[in-house]
């Protein structure tokens, strides 16, 4: 029961020190701590937020007092910055951040002691003011909230890159989007204004097959010995061939029925 009653008093002063931001975020006025905070990823123009990117802060803790002091909670809160345009002339909270509790994080007396406190946002870009306070206890479990930042920072949105997986992920799926379109515009309409021909099919198939049977009976063929060949009548008398061997052409006579031909 006294311990949730500690954690209790502990996050009712991150806020109240959330609604009341203070001037002048570098000592405690109760206890002799000094706190000093950077951002490892800041640049030369300031801290930059940057949206559903985690956010590092590195708070340096000097312990002062000349007994022990244990780090508990470390929070903060995103205000308004005043004296800017469409700014409220005062700050006005616009996010809480969120609280995190440590444990077994003690400083010695005369000690300073590194932690980290990581944060993310989701807002609209914009110059916002950051203010992160630490919760400590002493060895005689007072509980103190301790300023640790109040600057000035920048909400940026994300850069974004053509190899992010997520630009792949969406260029991929758009390219699919588009071919599925074209093929169904080709299929639904363009195809229907030109159907296929059924009857040069068919001339094409029997010109096919045709010129199969014409190589076929070129291939049958054979050479036929110019001796071997016998003479036929034409039509107005004349020969049409002429044998080249009397006996041949005799013999060639006698085999064949002379009844049909004309006189």
């Amino acid at each position: 029961m006294g311990l949730s009653r500690f954690f209790l008093l502990a996050l009712l002063s991150l806020r109240t020190l959330a609604e009341d931001p203070p001037e002048s975020p570098s000592q405690s006025p109760a206890l002799s701590v000094q706190i000093s905070t950077s951002f490892p990823s800041s640049e030369i123009f300031g801290v930059k937020l940057v949206n559903a990117v985690p956010t590092l802060a590195v708070l340096s803790i000097t312990n002062d007092e000349p007994s022990p002091i244990n780090v508990v909670f470390i929070g903060g809160s995103l205000w308004t910055v005043p004296d800017t345009p469409s700014s409220p002339p005062t700050p006005q909270i616009v996010r809480n951040l969120t609280t995190t509790r440590y444990n077994d994080v003690s400083i010695p007396a005369g000690e300073k002691e590194s932690v980290e406190y990581r944060f993310k946002t989701e807002l609209q870009p914009q110059d916002l003011l950051l203010n992160l306070a630490v919760v400590v206890t002493d060895e005689k479990g007072g509980t103190f909230t301790i300023p640790a930042f109040n600057e000035t920072v920048a909400v940026v949105e994300r850069d974004t890159s053509i190899f992010d997986p997520q630009i792949i992920f969406l260029y991929l799926f758009l390219l699919a989007l588009f071919a599925g379109t074209i093929y169904f515009i080709y299929s639904t309409w363009i195809a229907t204004l030109f159907p296929p021909s059924a009857g040069g099919k068919k001339r094409g198939g029997g010109g096919g097959k045709d010129a199969s049977r014409a190589r076929a009976s070129t291939k049958g063929n054979r050479k036929v010995d110019p001796a071997d060949q016998m003479g036929v009548a034409g039509t107005d008398g004349a020969p049409a061939v002429v044998a080249a061997s009397g006996a041949k052409a005799a013999g060639a006579t006698a085999a064949y029925d002379e009844s049909w031909i004309p006189e």
